[in-house]
């Protein structure tokens, strides 16, 4: 996907500008570069199934919000939640910090590799529909490995239910409820139930 040559906020995105504009005091409209760009990516990702947010975006977001443009390119390459290039439909990001790789991580993204068929981090599928990233922790280490799909945090991964989750995804399915895999309820401690109800799940999925 190309650089679009106009971007503007829809009338989807505009009441969230205006509001997102609005917390703020007169002369320190520049407080709200983070929420735009957001807004911006979100945006993009709806009407074009890639959320990214494209250089002439952050040009109209200087604009709006009487900045210099390099401060608005500043914020979007500091920051990693926001994309400067085009990603797949499913932006598929896994933690590989000490606690995930401690507890797996390299599996995960070796399902991740072979379900997409991608051969590094920062690729995006032949087909357009994953593209697969490297970050850093995503604030639940107790469940760890986990990785994130666009808004959605999916924890207690092990390759095969890595496999199920990115598979289903390839065969058209929708994003699954976020969270634990093997079903557990917020940090409680695994059970011998719920390992054993999650391997029955991944082999049904398969």
């Amino acid at each position: 996907m190309d650089e679009p040559a106009h971007f503007a906020f829809d009338e989807v995105s505009e009441p969230l500008v205006i509001a997102a504009i609005a917390k703020y005091p007169v002369g320190r409209q520049a407080s709200a570069v983070m929420p735009l760009l957001d807004i911006a990516q979100r945006q993009m990702g709806r009407l074009t199934g890639s959320a990214w947010v494209p250089r002439v975006a952050m040009d109209v977001i200087a604009h709006r919000l009487h900045m210099a443009p390099i401060r608005v390119y500043e914020v979007a390459t500091f920051y990693l939640m926001y994309n400067t290039r085009p990603v797949g439909r499913y932006h598929v990001q896994v933690c590989t910090t000490t606690p995930c790789w401690l507890r797996g991580s390299d599996d995960v993204v070796a399902a991740c590799k072979k379900v997409a068929g991608i051969e590094s981090f920062g690729q995006t599928s032949a087909d357009g529909l994953f593209t697969l990233s490297e970050v850093e922790c995503l604030g639940a280490c107790v469940n760890a490995p986990m990785l994130q799909i666009n808004d959605d945090y999916y924890e207690d991964l092990d390759a095969a239910r890595t496999e199920a989750l990115l598979q289903g995804l390839k065969e058209g399915g929708p994003l699954p409820p976020a969270g634990s895999t093997i079903g557990r309820h917020g940090s409680a401690p695994a059970t011998e139930e719920m390992m054993t109800e999650s391997a029955k799940a991944v082999t049904h999925a398969e």
